[in-house]
């Protein structure tokens, strides 16, 4: 029978099927092969021995939680209190996209902002939409509601961005408290922390909202540089097919930086990564 992982607590994996949830053991061979199944995971079992017996190829794979098949990232991006970090929001988009993790917009807080706060921030909220990335307010309930169907998804921000003031307003009757970054029911602080994926608007949430692998481990320069989407539109305008649109001439980057085609702080902060 083949299912999916949505929880696990030690050695015990809670594997949801269309039958129900079975708690299994997974079989030693997966230790004897360096692998051991994680929340996300599909997976093939024995419904009566309960042992899991086979997992099926990942599609992607986070770290922090530890947690497989992540279909979407809700990058939880403040405007202000803590003010809007260009860089933040860049980083979490290239790891994204290096995990080939859908990312999805949604800024918080625009009630914070002044009339010209708000006027300079506006084609920066424009520039990401015109790149390809979903971009939402975090008022638009409804839209937001909709990239949850069918999917499995992960919250991640800065502190204080107000993924659980999001969360409750998605689903009200979680009562989380400002500040709480887990959605998970009666735990107490000095519970055991495992990861488990919940129902939520038609998909599976993880309870434990924001991957914190924020360093570039695994990837090389060329990584960072490829998962900048917007550079590879005008790579072939670049005199070399290595290039790094920094200290090369003839290259069309930086020319889009100038004419303003691409985003300055995108840029910027592309610079910065490679450092």
């Amino acid at each position: 029978m083949q299912g999916k992982i949505v929880k696990q607590i030690s050695n015990d994996y809670t594997v949801k099927s269309l039958d129900g949830e079975f708690v299994c053991k997974a079989r030693g061979k997966f230790r004897n092969l360096g692998l051991s199944p994680i929340v996300g995971d599909e997976v093939v079992f024995d419904e009566k021995g309960k042992y899991i017996l086979d997992i099926l190829p990942r599609r992607s794979e986070l770290h922090r939680p530890v947690i497989a098949n992540v279909d979407v990232v809700l990058i939880i991006t403040s405007l202000k209190r803590p003010d809007f970090s260009s860089n933040l929001l860049d980083k979490f988009l290239v790891i994204c996209e290096y995990n080939r993790v859908k990312p999805v917009i949604v800024f918080t807080k625009a009630d914070l902002l002044t009339k010209d706060e708000k006027k300079e921030f506006e084609p920066i909220m424009n520039y990401y939409k015109k790149i390809g990335y979903e971009v939402y307010m975090n008022d638009d309930i409804s839209s937001i509601k909709k990239v949850f169907l069918n999917k499995v998804s992960v919250f991640t921000g800065q502190s204080g961005a107000g993924k659980s003031t999001l969360l409750n307003k998605i689903k009200p009757d979680l009562n989380l408290k400002t500040g709480e970054i887990s959605i998970a029911l009666n735990r107490g602080k000095h519970t055991t922390r495992h990861t488990e994926l919940i129902e939520l608007c038609g998909g599976l949430v993880a309870d434990t909202p924001g991957f914190s692998a924020l360093d570039f481990n695994g990837m090389s320069k060329e990584d960072i540089r490829d998962n900048f989407i917007e550079f590879n539109l005008y790579r072939d305008g670049c005199q070399f097919r290595d290039c790094f649109h920094i200290h090369e001439k003839k290259c069309m980057v930086k020319e889009k930086v100038l004419d303003g085609s691409i985003l300055k702080s995108r840029y910027d902060n592309y610079i910065n990564f490679l450092k």
